[in-house]
């Protein structure tokens, strides 16, 4: 049973930093897709990053690309999703999800082979 833990979030001032973690808990085996998405009230969910632990490659939304990066530690037992530079408009709760890719080019944003969720954290920017 794979579970996940997300921790980190917080309130911050526009152009302030936070950085979220996941951690994983239970066996995801090979050819893993871990991922960082929000939702804000209102608005759909949304895939932010990312991370495919077999080369460990990442990918990231136009809207985060180089304020944002998503790792991994040597473990393998956390993720992180470092948030630099924050805006008013990445107010959202977010979560961790994982799932399985046999393919890198499988493991992407908008992609729909999570299976395993989080419960959450709440991330808010004030201007």
């Amino acid at each position: 049973q794979v579970q996940l833990v997300e921790s980190g979030g917080g309130s911050v001032q526009h152009g302030g930093s936070l950085r979220l973690s996941c951690v994983v808990s239970g066996d995801t085996g090979p050819n893993t897709c871990m991922a960082w998405f929000r939702q804000a009230p209102g608005k759909e969910r949304e895939g932010v990053a990312t991370f495919y632990t077999d080369d460990k490659s990442t990918h990231y939304i136009d809207s985060v690309k180089g304020r944002f990066t998503i790792s991994q530690d040597n473990t393998k037992n956390t993720l992180f999703l470092q948030m630099n530079s924050l805006k008013p408009e990445d107010t959202s709760m977010y979560y961790c999800a994982a799932g399985r890719a046999y393919l890198e080019s499988w493991c992407y944003p908008g992609a729909n082979v999570f299976r395993h969720w989080g419960q959450g954290t709440q991330v808010t920017v004030s201007s």
